[in-house]
Order: structure tokens, then sequence, then C-alpha cells
């Protein structure tokens, strides 16, 4: 699955300009868009405020999808630990994600995610990249719930999972899964609402293994609290006893 990952930019505006080529003419490219925090290692659990593209623009959502039925505040805090992800086998069958899956796709743009390999029963946590572009597309999902009680919106939004491929059967080799990672001729594909489901389920597959790159890092990325937003958790950390294995 995917529940941590890196964003090392902070600036809307940087990130924008890596989609201009998906996002619409009418997007004002010069526009001062609020900065995020960087991120060298955010978990989903937390339920971050991230930067998203949509067919319209750039957004700020929150990782964990709340599905726009939901009757209350208590079921919407419920569920948003169970909605980081989204499993791409079944996404057009679960109620919280066939409405989304149609058109509602979005991307998160991150510099890596973290994945973990057990070894004998011993967690080695790896730092994920994309080799084509320091910025790469994690295929996502969102819809927006309003509290009837009180009228406030949360936007919110979910990752795509796929099987895992080659490399990340070797990393991820209890669960063997991924995020949907997007080649970048699939971005502008992704975003497209006027794709049918078997045009989007075409997009819904392992990323080429060769074009993806990983090392372990310290094991301080473990222990959920340790600080681990830090830069020193990109860190490559070799491990002798992993050499054979």
């Amino acid at each position: 699955m995917c529940f941590t990952v890196a964003i090392v930019r902070n600036n809307q505006l940087e990130i924008a300009s890596r989609y201009y080529d998906s996002l619409p003419p009418k997007f004002d490219k010069r526009n001062n868009l609020p900065e995020l925090p960087i991120y060298y290692f955010v978990s989903g659990f937390s339920h971050p405020t991230l930067q998203i593209i949509k067919q319209d623009g750039v957004f700020q959502y929150n990782w964990g999808l709340i599905p726009s039925w939901i009757k209350d505040i208590q079921s919407a805090n419920d569920i948003r630990s169970k909605t980081l992800n989204a499993m791409g086998e079944t996404v057009f069958e679960k109620p919280s994600f066939k409405k989304s899956i149609i058109n509602q796709r979005c991307i998160l743009p991150v510099t890596g995610f973290y994945e973990w390999r057990d070894i004998n029963a011993v967690k080695y946590p790896y730092l994920i990249h994309a080799t084509e572009n320091e910025i790469f597309s994690l295929a996502s999902i969102y819809d927006t719930w309003i509290d009837r009680n009180t009228g406030e919106i949360k936007n919110t939004f979910s990752i795509i999972t796929t099987p895992a491929n080659s490399l990340m059967e070797k990393i991820h080799n209890l669960k063997k899964r991924m995020p949907l990672i997007l080649s970048p001729e699939d971005e502008s594909k992704w975003l497209d609402k006027d794709l049918n489901s078997e045009q989007i389920k075409k997009l819904i597959k392992p990323f080429n293994a060769q074009n993806m790159s990983a090392y372990t890092i310290s094991r301080a990325a473990n222990n959920a609290r340790n600080e681990r937003n830090v830069a020193e958790i990109l860190e490559k950390v070799d491990y002798p006893e992993l050499l054979y294995v």
C-alpha cells in the first residue's frame, strides 16, 4: 500500500509548472499560489493537507477520502483512515470510490514514497523514486463532503494502488502492493473527465520497474514516535545483512 510519501517542494507554482501541459489554458501560471510545508516524510494517518492536480488547476486537499454520502462527522472521521488507498482492482465496485473513479480523478505530485521490506521479522524502510522526473505522479481520486450540521466542507483524496511490479515485490514483500504511478504520457489521460470505464481501467497497471529506483534508509523511520519529517530521513543507509537476501 502507500501510506507515507515525500514532497520536497513547497511552492505550488513550482509544482504546477511540472504539470503545465496537463492544466487548462485558463489556469493562471503566474499566480502566486500559497506554500505548504516541505514534507521529507509524511504519513497519511495524520491526514495532511497536500497539493493535488485536478483538470482545472492545483488545489489543497486532505489525505483520506470522505465519500460525499457519509452522514455525520463521526462517520467521516471513522472512514478516513480506511480510505488512504483505493485498490485499483476493486475501485469501480467499492461504495466509497465508485463515483470518484469515474469523473473525480486527480494526481498527487510527490518526490518519493516509502515502503518496508520484512526480513526475518525485521522491517527495513526504503525510499522509492521514479527516475524519469524528480516530481512524479501518483494517480488518485477525490471527493467533497459537506457536514450537514455545520456546513463545513472537507475536500479529500485517496491514492490508487496496484499489484507490485518486480522491484516492489522485493521491497513490499508481504502485501506486494504499490501506488499507481502514472507515466508522463498518461497524466493528461488520467485527468480527462471524458474517459469511459474501460479507458480508465487500461491506465490502472503496475508502473515499469525499470523506471524506478530505491534504497534503504534509517530504521528510525519505523517508529512513529520519532521525528521523521527531517531531511536526514532521505539519506541512504546500508544494511550488510541485506546483501544476500
